[in-house]
């Protein structure tokens, strides 16, 4: 007999499975002896009482033997005759493409940066001498930002399409077989380098291509359809498919499209600041205890206020995790966040951003919004004085409105300069920051302190223009074919959600196909 139950257990027994069985047995009213097996469905961390525990969802095997399932997915050879491009190789370029493979399919994937490998070398540079290269960065190259992002799983997309499929694709090329059950899944920055080449191999051996250093400059377009690309302003590659899942920082494909009078549409996005506190402070905060159990993991937080009926929030929480430098672009500052899979260092930092509406920003351009938010980029590159230095401020201190005599150590590695973000920031965004920070402090004791670093700026949170596309068909409106895809074209936010997207694109055209 098989039942599901939910159970609570110690911290210090997560991981023991005849503890485990034991609660299992107590709850359902057995002897530990009739648990032949159980499977952990979901588990998540309680800290909402003073005792922390597990809490799981498990499917007890009772006097009843288990058979493991075999889950591994298999892609056989696809053939030359039915070719999709997809443009960039980051979560939705990859996921569409094995979907593509399972769809009888071929994919070409053409990437503007480098593979993992090759990408390293830059990420250092951009790290210790403040250089980026406009082609190859923490958000262009193999895997595109989601490799250098965390890691993070967590999605609320569960009407999009099968998580749990993409979930078993990680595991199957690398990941720790916990993202399937953990309400916070999370792989973890170190790890996912080899996870992406994986991917990238099981696409080549089925037949598809991975192309790198080949940037999208052209769409080749004929009598209202799409019939192929143009690469590196030379090179032609002809497909009636093409998938545009270049992520949410490639301003050139906007311009592009806009160029050609092909439709683009402003959309609101977030703009703020990346805070930074000390990861005890989070953890007395979220456990109630002075330390941290070895048993239980950095904590995490999530908050969001209204100030004067607009949205404040955390974004991207990354505990044990650092801020790194994420401009693609000569002469602007964007910072985002991440964790390796240990989530090992000192410091938990979160993107803390404000709603940007349309109405913000005036003017009918479709492109205000990628332009509002290019300008706020430069202003903190100029504030920093040049090599990716940050502009930064305390936090109390940004609150009360004065210039940091100095900043608390933190995990930026291009560096921090005292600033007064007020320069930097949108009135209405600086007041909405400083109306809300006092009440997170309510709501989460210690957060609200001078040893708390906010570092500007954070404007990468989704893309400031939507790519419009057919519900029922997922096509642009206006060319057939043309499929705009996940967090580039504004249909994503995260890397689950955009390897949705990715998978519901290559579907799309497989129906168009059966037509």
């Amino acid at each position: 007999m098989q039942k599901d139950i939910e159970i609570t257990i110690a911290p210090h027994h997560v991981d023991n499975p005849a503890a485990i069985a034991e609660s299992l047995a107590k709850a359902l009213n057995v002897s530990p002896t009739q648990i032949k097996h159980f499977k952990i469905l979901k588990r998540s961390i309680d800290a909402r009482s003073r005792k922390v525990v597990y809490r799981m969802q498990v499917r007890a095997f009772i006097d009843e033997e288990y058979t493991a399932e075999e889950n591994r997915l298999t892609y056989t050879k696809v053939s030359d005759d039915k070719k999709v491009i997809i443009v960039g190789a980051g979560p939705a370029g990859l996921f569409a493409a094995l979907q593509c493979i399972e769809n009888g399919l071929k994919p070409i994937v053409v990437e503007r940066g480098k593979d993992v490998k090759q990408r390293r070398r830059d990420l250092a540079a951009i790290n210790k001498q403040g250089v980026v290269n406009t082609e190859s960065n923490y958000c262009y190259g193999e895997g595109g930002a989601g490799t250098y992002s965390d890691g993070k799983l967590y999605t609320r997309s569960n009407k999009r399409g099968d998580i749990n499929k993409v979930l078993q694709i990680f595991v199957q090329h690398g990941a720790d077989e916990d993202i399937m059950i953990d309400a916070r899944p999370h792989i973890g920055t170190n790890k996912l380098p080899h996870i992406i080449t994986a991917i990238r191999e099981t696409i080549q051996e089925a037949g598809g291509e991975v192309l790198f250093d080949s940037k999208l400059t052209d769409l080749i377009i004929q009598d209202g359809s799409v019939h192929g690309v143009i690469v590196n302003h030379e090179q032609e590659i002809y497909a009636k498919s093409v998938i545009l899942a270049t992520g949410h920082s490639a301003r050139d494909i906007y311009e592009l499209l806009n160029r050609k009078n092909i439709l683009v549409e402003a959309k609101p996005f977030a703009l703020g600041v990346r805070i930074e506190h000390p990861q005890d402070i989070i953890d007395q905060a979220q456990y109630h205890c002075d330390i941290r159990s070895e048993y239980l993991p950095p904590a995490y937080y999530s908050l969001v206020e209204q100030v004067k009926n607009r949205g404040v929030f955390s974004f991207c929480m990354c505990p044990g995790g650092i801020i790194a430098p994420c401009a693609t672009g000569l002469d602007e500052i964007v910072v985002n966040g991440w964790s390796p899979s240990k989530r090992n260092n000192p410091y938990a930092n979160s993107g803390t951003v404000v709603q940007v509406t349309l109405d913000d920003v005036q003017g009918y351009d479709p492109l205000r919004m990628l332009h509002f938010q290019a300008e706020i980029e430069q202003k903190a590159f100029e504030a920093g004085g040049g090599n990716l230095v940050a502009p930064a401020q305390r936090m109390i201190d940004f609150v009360e409105n004065r210039l940091s005599i100095d900043l608390p150590k933190n995990s930026y590695l291009p560096g921090t300069k005292s600033s007064m973000l007020d320069n930097i920031l949108p009135e209405f965004v600086s007041e909405s920051l400083r109306g809300a920070l006092p009440l997170f402090g309510r709501k989460m004791r210690g957060y609200y302190t001078n040893e708390a670093i906010l570092v500007g700026v954070e404007s990468r949170t989704s893309s400031p223009v939507r790519i419009p596309r057919d519900k029922e068909t997922f096509q642009h409106p206006q060319i057939k074919g043309l499929y705009p895809c996940a967090e580039g074209a504004g249909y994503a936010g995260g890397i689950v959600s955009a390897a949705i997207d990715g998978v519901n694109c290559a579907n799309a055209i497989l129906n168009q196909h059966k037509h």
